[in-house]
Formats: structure tokens, sequence, C-alpha cells
């Protein structure tokens, strides 16, 4: 502690972690302690955060409703990218730190704290993204990373520390957590515990926001959203605003048993880790979005964006929101967007998502080339010679090469 902290920023959820961090930022520290806890759709009850603050004697506490500012600025941008880590992984945890960042700089700005602090252990990713975020918005912040500092360092010690310090304690945190989890309005996740061995297949009790595929109904759903822009703007011809039409994807692929996702990723950090995701409204969108792009981009685009996803989408997952090369990026993706309207239709069967229809008023689908009908516009003797020339180089490697 080179530097004298007067005041810090905490990102404060309210749970056993958090509230620990707290209390030993006031006793280490000696420095006074703001709260601030995102609501971005996690689903949990704020206002047993803001008592537990008051409580520990924290005299500005701050709680705010950012979903909407979470799906518009931030979820919608990326799923305009198709954005997919590894592939498969949507990026539901990723995608929240950047916004909590900015938001905890502008209250430290606000308060004139000197100092922002979070609890991301000096394992994972998200040490990385938060500080990443607080960098870049402000230079010369000092953090804090109680993880990488205490010598807390299982949960036996963390809840010997709050039981010396009078803090509440769920009572199933008392004993060993089956697993972790981080929730938003995209999605939640799993790890730990009892999801540490890649090979065993994870308990029904594991998932919170879907139904088991094999017990989702027998019947399908079908579901249509409409885009425009590249974003979508309405489900089933009702208009909504970002928040509150995620929150309807969500039940609908949730009571389908959607978004369900196991998976051994590569951290940043070097290590592998193993994570069970749930997506529903996101598989959907997923889905949905190429689905409508499959129409109305040009194939030279569609191609550059499939090539360019996997790095904008590991931008994201390294904590690089706020870089300019995701900025770059991003304004590449969203000028290939502006063609992007019409309407998907999908079909929700026990756990999958699939486009059965797509209409666009800027459609480049012509039934009028590609019917196997007689048609006026296209003279198929013209494949002759574009064949011969795209053969031209292989012929001649050939006879070079002395083939027959």
């Amino acid at each position: 502690m080179s530097k004298k902290i007067n005041k810090v920023v905490l990102a404060y959820s309210g749970g056993l972690d958090t509230s620990v961090i707290l209390k030993w930022l006031q006793v280490t520290y000696q420095c006074e302690v703001v709260t601030f806890t995102a609501d971005l759709g996690q689903g949990d009850e704020l206002e047993p955060a803001r008592k537990k603050a008051e409580m520990l004697g924290v005299k500005q506490i701050f709680i705010e409703d950012l979903r909407d500012e979470f799906v518009r600025d931030y979820v919608f941008p990326m799923f305009r990218a198709n954005a997919a880590y590894e592939g498969v992984y949507l990026l539901g945890t990723s995608i929240a730190r950047p916004l909590i960042a900015k938001r905890q700089i502008e209250i430290a700005r606000e308060v004139g704290a000197d100092a922002v602090c979070h609890g991301a252990t000096g394992k994972g990713n998200d040490q990385v993204r938060f500080e990443l975020g607080y960098y870049a918005l402000q230079p010369d912040i000092k953090v804090i990373a109680p993880w990488r500092e205490w010598d807390l360092t299982s949960r036996t010690t963390l809840v010997k520390f709050a039981e010396e310090n009078q803090i509440p304690i769920p009572k199933d945190k008392r004993g060993e957590a089956p697993f972790s989890t981080d929730a938003n309005l995209l999605h939640i996740s799993a790890e730990g515990k009892a999801l540490e061995d890649p090979w065993a297949e994870p308990e029904e009790f594991v998932f919170s926001r879907t139904v088991a595929p094999e017990d989702a109904p027998d019947k399908p759903t079908y579901v249509e959203i409409d885009f425009v822009g590249g974003d979508p703007v309405a489900v089933d011809g009702v208009k909504m605003g970002p928040a509150a039409l995620l929150t309807r994807l969500n039940e609908l692929g949730g009571a389908n048993g959607i978004g369900r996702l196991d998976l051994v990723e590569n951290r940043f950090v070097g290590m592998k880790s193993r994570g069970v995701y749930e997506t529903p409204g996101g598989t959907i969108l997923h889905a949905a979005h190429r689905g409508i792009e499959s129409i109305t981009l040009d194939r030279g685009a569609a191609h550059l964006k499939d090539e360019l996803m996997p790095r904008y989408a590991e931008l994201i997952y390294n904590g690089f929101w706020f870089s300019p090369e995701r900025r770059m990026l991003q304004a590449l993706i969203d000028q290939s967007q502006e063609k992007v309207a019409g309407t998907v239709r999908l079909k929700l069967y026990k756990g999958s998502a699939t486009v059965v229809g797509r209409k666009s008023p800027n459609t480049l689908y012509s039934l009028q080339h590609v019917t196997f009908e007689e048609d006026a516009v296209y003279d198929q003797r013209d494949a002759a010679g574009f064949i011969k020339l795209n053969a031209l180089r292989l012929r001649l490697l050939g006879q070079r090469d002395g083939k027959k």
C-alpha cells in the first residue's frame, strides 16, 4: 500500500465474497467504501444488498437498473457480429464486465474516489476484463484486487472472517457450495466444485433457466422476430425494448430446453476451465440473426464477417471491449447491418432453435435466378466460361506436375 486510499468504489453483489471484501477494505485500507450494485437482469432481489451494505456502515450506495443499456449497447452490438468464443460460447459473462467497469469509473469520479475494487479471483478472466476496462477509461485509477492480496484463500477462511466480523452468511454458503454461478439477462453460468471433472455430466440441479430438453413440450413452439439494422425490435409482431425483448426470448427458450452448453474453454490466463452455460434467449437470437443475414447480406460481406468473428469474439472474451481494434471491427460490422432488416420465423423444439422462414424488403434472394423452372434472366451457358477461367490455374498446375 504505497499510496493512502481515502475512498474506494466496490462492485458489490451482496453475497458472501463481496461482503467479506467490503469489510476487509475497511479494515485493511482504513478507507471509506462506496458500493455499486448493477441490475443486469440477474434475477436477484437487490434490496438485501442495500441493507447489508448499510449494516456494514456504507454511506454511499449505488443500485442501478442497467438492463436496457446492457442489452442495447453491449449485447446487441455483439450479436450483430454473431460472436461466439471458440465457436460456441455466446460470451454472457464477458460482455457484462465492460459496462460494470464503465459505471464504476463514472461513480468513482462522481464521489471523488481514488480507487475501484472488484471481487474476481486471480485465476480467472474477470480480473482482466474489469481492470482493462478501468485502465482504458481512467489510466491512473488505483485498482484493488483482494484475491491477489489477502490470505483468505478458501471458503472456510472466508466464512470464519465473516463470522468474526458479524457478516450474515447465507445458510447454503456455510458448507461447500456445489458450484459457483454468474448471471445476467443474457445467461447464467456455473463452474467449479461438482463441475470441475470434465468427464462428469452436470446434474439437473445445475440448470435453473431451462427445462431439460427431454422434458420440454412435445409440440413445437413457433416464434417470429423482426429486425431493423441488424437488431431485433419485435417478437411475434409486438415491439419491445431491448431488455423486455431478451426477457421474452429467455422465457420461450427456457420453456423449450434451448441454450444449454457444457464447455471446456481456454481462459485468457492460460488454463482450461469447464463451464456450464444457459443462454436460452441468446441462442434463439443468434440463430435468428444469422437467418436474416442469409438473405440480406452479400456473400463477400457475409464471409468476411465470418472470418473476422473469431477475432472479435476473442477480444470480448479477453476483456478488450474498449480497445481500438474492437471499435474498428464494430464499425465494419455495423456498416454491414444497414440492410439487415425483416422477419425470421423459428421452430423451438426440445433444445433446438431452427430457422424455418425468413423474409425481408431488402432480400438478395432471387427466385427468378435460382428456380429450377424455365427462366429468362440466367443463361446457363455462361457457366462454362466461368468454370474454365476458375480452372485455368488448376489445369496449369496439372500440366506442370505431369497429371493426366
